[in-house]
């Protein structure tokens, strides 16, 4: 099994990266802050303007560290990686299969699997929380992604299948807000925005989003696979669509109860927003910062693969479902497996 590495998060806007030896240091202005060994690392994620010089990103290419591109407020911009991991004959395979009928049974999984998550989230809250919330709210929609859930492997239309991914989508998120329990006044939660997010709420759900979306990207490379192609999410150029894919049933458990907990454990409060004249929402610097520290500490706690049957880390669990990917692609499984997790 993969061994999880680091991942270096560089926040400060002004900040410098270049090598040192086999050491990426990290500069503002003439001091150098931070010296790290590029042996801990598998990735390097940046929010700050200046970049890195040409011989850190050639020793990260040798190493296959990758290094991602984000503006200051978490849009991922580009991500930058050395030579193409994997043989041909798997990659030509995974372009086959999403130019026939095969590449709905694969987003049907991925679907089905969200839709699982989906329901333990809430029931998972309904176990914790019943005195404190709207259980009778919860049950009802609940019960309603059950229905849709139902329904997901037999449909034999992609339309079909984006429908039922919407209707639980509009379900889930109305219940969503009845799982916030501290603060409730300001972490109110009426439904999912973006582009900019205009909410508390909205705008960790995005930077979990986006932080997941490039670890999934990062899985797929690692274990062959074209990231930018995939079997739901339509192709577009820049857009890492089979990333995105496996990223859906993972949305629940490792981002929408991470941002739920840093909630209802105070660990995040009114006072690391900003709020813009645009209507948009943000967390500010060193909250960003507080955020990635939680999201490195979760993605290190232990749990059971439920197909695996292995202990892993939170944080392989993008590579492991990616392997699994890897492998049903290659025939030696007859359908892939999703997360699910309750």
């Amino acid at each position: 099994m993969r061994k999880l590495l680091n991942v270096l998060f560089v926040t400060l806007p002004d900040a410098y990266l270049f090598l040192d030896t086999e050491n990426v240091c990290v500069k503002k202005d003439s001091e150098t802050l931070l010296r790290v060994p590029l042996l801990n690392l598998e990735q390097i994620v940046m929010f700050n303007y200046f970049g890195a010089t040409p011989q850190l990103l050639g020793e990260c290419a040798k190493r296959q560290i990758s290094v991602s591109f984000l503006n200051e407020y978490g849009k991922y911009l580009g991500t930058f990686h050395g030579e193409t991991n994997g043989n041909v004959l798997l990659r030509r395979e995974q372009y086959r299969i999403t130019d026939d009928e095969r590449a709905l049974n694969y987003a049907k999984s991925f679907i089905f699997g969200k839709l699982h998550n989906q329901k333990w989230v809430i029931e998972r809250g309904i176990r914790d929380y019943s005195l404190r919330i709207d259980t009778g709210l919860l049950k009802k929609q609940s019960g309603f992604i059950s229905k849709q859930l139902e329904q997901v492997l037999s449909i034999d239309q992609e339309e079909n299948l984006r429908a039922a991914e919407g209707n639980a989508a509009n379900y889930y998120f109305t219940a969503f807000g009845e799982l916030i329990l501290q603060n409730k006044e300001f972490f109110s939660f009426n439904n999912r925005n973006r582009r900019p997010p205009t909410d508390p709420v909205n705008a960790m759900l995005s930077f979990a989003y986006t932080l997941l979306a490039n670890d999934c990207r990062h899985a797929l490379e690692v274990v062959g696979l074209d990231s930018y192609v995939g079997f739901f999410h339509a192709d577009r150029p820049g857009r890492p669509s089979l990333a995105l894919d496996l990223m859906e049933e993972l949305r629940p458990h490792f981002a929408d109860r991470f941002v739920l907990s840093l909630i209802n454990r105070n660990e995040i409060t009114q006072d690391d927003f900003e709020f813009q004249s645009s209507g948009a929402v943000l967390l500010r610097e060193q909250s960003r910062k507080k955020f990635l520290s939680s999201w490195q500490n979760r993605k290190k706690e232990v749990i059971m693969h439920p197909f695996l049957k292995e202990k892993v880390e939170w944080g392989l669990i993008p590579y492991c479902q990616a392997l699994l990917l890897a492998r049903t692609i290659r025939g030696d499984l007859d359908r892939y497996p999703p997360f699910l997790w309750k």
